[in-house]
């Protein structure tokens, strides 16, 4: 793991997990909540820190549209990023059950 692509919160996460279709911020809300099982719940206030963050790092985009609820998606940045939390976040599950089911 690098400097480049530190490890992200779990909130990060799935914001840009929700993000690989179109949503505004309150769909993103909805489908965070959805996947993890109502146990992450994202607040108005951390989802748009969020956004900003991720906008800013250039990992999500706005779409242009002329509705109210302006929408984003994933960039091909933020789906490099995602891959890499994957590839960490298996490396923790094996090393895992290797250690604990004492499996080599």
């Amino acid at each position: 793991m690098t400097q480049e692509h530190p490890p992200l919160t779990e909130g990060v996460y799935y914001i840009l997990l929700a993000l690989y279709e179109a949503r505004h911020g309150y769909g993103i809300m909805q489908l965070v909540e959805e996947m993890s099982n109502g146990r992450v719940r994202l607040g108005a206030g951390t989802i748009y820190g969020a956004i900003k963050t991720l906008l800013e790092r250039g990992w999500i985009e706005a779409l242009d549209g002329d509705g109210r609820k302006k929408e984003y998606i994933i960039t091909e940045t933020g789906k490099t990023v995602v891959e890499y939390e994957i590839l960490r976040l298996r490396e923790l599950f094996d090393n895992g059950i290797r250690i604990t089911r004492g499996v080599e």
